[in-house]
């Protein structure tokens, strides 16, 4: 089988199609998976909904790139328009827009997988070959202290004066430049996602990838897929409305990613049980401060530096850790609720701003099961998510911890992104202010970049979608292979987690495309 990518304009005709397996989605799952398995020797088809670009498109503009690269053109969010979801479409997915952030899965998440959700085989010691294996194909390393921008080093220099954990970030790039522009496709190639690693590995291994193609349904007939069933989308108009695809495969993978996954299964009528629930998003709340030096956070690695300090706050308390986004004008822009002379004001301080983000760990306490994705009557996602009174505490000592380092950094003021005006923050003695504010659901702008869930593996059909060797409980060829299958928040940026788990299950599915 030869190889190759096929973009939706190439596409005049109806098509169907055979193989051994039917990958939905190139990101980091779909692609660490399929690679394995073309160099297997198996036939693979990947179908793919968004679009494949490649470096000369990926210009730095923000009105290109966010309607060009992300799911719903950049406008994706929770039903109640709390949560702003920034989710990558495009070939590659996520890892063409993410800040190149990698972790392992914790070893304390890892362990409460397997003690309250049943999931077996995955103790560090069983997950460490798959991640020395990904780790070595992307170039995964830690960022030199002397490369950290003057963005991530307020939260370095701010956390060593606290005295709280704070340490170096490990990407996955090679010769970066620290352009800044991760979030829009790197304009070097220097970023190591699946673009330029795992997908070409395997479309050389024989893989046919299928741009622009959005799959509608599963077919299953008794308890087994038959076909895949997709259509090309025209970019213009971000319809499905050209040439029909099918795939006709022994076996088939899902890797859509959280929220698409779930949806796609309860398009098909696999949408029993507990597919869409326990959606996690690690929700994301930030604060900004204003320095009398030039900063000028859209320069250099975005993320660089991380502290977990926050990150186990108790049996009862949901866990948050500390981060730094990239500070482009649209993105600032719309974190911040102002319009107007405020909105003018503060882009007009935007070279002298640092910005943190606190992450929110979800999933983990009794009683916190995320949010739940459904479909609307046109069959779109529909994603809803509760503030539950533990997130709201915590995104409210999130705050306090980000305005204490920041002045501790030796910010001027703080600036929060409340929707009602608080006004600046022009030292520690104004804290108070800060913590009497309203936090929850439309009180203040929150974001998610990390979707997680819907999917759930565990060791019961009961409580999970698929088993812990990633497969469907009751469709034996059709597995699911991305972010949904994790059962909580992971407490780190989860794109490491899901390259492992993906490798992982490499054996699984070609056992059972064998």
């Amino acid at each position: 089988m030869s190889g190759g990518i096929v973009i939706g304009t190439e596409r005049t005709a109806d098509l169907e199609l055979s193989a051994d397996v039917c990958v939905i989605g190139s990101g980091a799952g779909g692609a660490v998976l399929a690679a394995g398995l073309a160099e297997r020797g198996l036939s693979v088809v990947m179908l793919e909904e968004g679009g494949w670009y490649q470096r000369p498109d990926f210009t730095g503009q923000e009105e290109v790139a966010y309607p060009m690269l992300y799911q719903e053109r950049g406008t994706r969010a929770t039903a109640d328009l709390a949560i702003t979801v920034l989710q990558g479409r495009s070939v590659g997915g996520g890892t063409t827009v993410n800040w190149t952030t990698c972790f392992r899965t914790p070893d304390r998440i890892l362990a409460h997988w397997r003690a309250v959700h049943g999931v077996e085989g995955v103790d560090p010691d069983a997950m460490r070959p798959h991640f020395e294996a990904v780790e070595a194909r992307l170039g995964i390393e830690p960022w030199p202290e002397e490369r950290v921008n003057r963005n991530n080093d307020v939260l370095l220099r701010g956390a060593r004066k606290l005295g709280w954990s704070v340490g170096l970030l490990n990407r996955n790039v090679r010769g970066c430049a620290g352009s800044g522009f991760c979030g829009m496709g790197c304009p070097l190639d220097a970023k190591q996602g699946m673009l330029l690693t795992y997908l070409p590995d395997a479309v050389a291994a024989g893989m046919v990838l299928h741009a622009d193609t959005r799959v509608e349904r599963i077919e299953v007939v008794g308890q087994r897929v038959v076909a895949v069933h997709g259509r090309t989308v025209a970019r213009d108009r971000d319809i499905a409305d050209g040439p029909r695809v099918v795939v006709r495969p022994r076996v088939t993978v899902l890797s859509a990613g959280a929220i698409n996954s779930p949806a796609l299964l309860l398009r098909s009528g696999l949408g029993a049980g507990p597919v869409g629930r326990r959606t996690m998003l690690h929700p994301v709340v930030a604060l900004s401060g204003l320095y009398a030096d030039r900063v000028e956070a859209w320069n250099g690695a975005p993320q660089s530096v991380a502290s977990h300090e926050f990150v186990d706050r108790g049996p009862d308390k949901v866990g948050f850790f500390l981060e730094t986004p990239p500070v482009h004008p649209m993105l600032a822009a719309t974190a911040l609720p102002v319009f107007g002379d405020r909105q003018r004001a503060f882009l007009s301080r935007l070279p002298y701003t640092a910005t943190l983000i606190a992450i929110a760990v979800d999933g983990l306490l009794p009683g916190d099961d995320g949010g739940v994705v459904t479909l609307r009557p046109d069959g779109r996602s529909r994603l809803d998510y509760p503030t539950r009174p533990g997130l709201v505490e915590a995104w409210r000592a999130a705050h306090v911890a980000m305005a204490k380092l920041h002045f501790a950094a030796g910010a001027e003021a703080v600036v929060s992104n409340h929707v009602a005006a608080l006004g600046p923050l022009l030292g520690i003695d104004e804290i108070e202010r800060l913590e009497a504010a309203p936090y929850g659901a439309l009180h203040h702008t929150a974001f998610s970049a990390h979707q997680l869930g819907g999917c759930a593996m565990g060791g019961s059909p009961e409580t999970s979608v698929v088993d812990s060797n990633l497969r469907h409980w009751t469709v034996p060829n059709l597995f699911v292979v991305d972010g949904s299958v994790f059962p909580t928040g992971l407490g780190v940026n989860p794109s490491e987690s899901i390259y492992g788990f993906a490798h992982r299950a490499r054996d699984a599915v070609a056992a059972a495309a064998g």
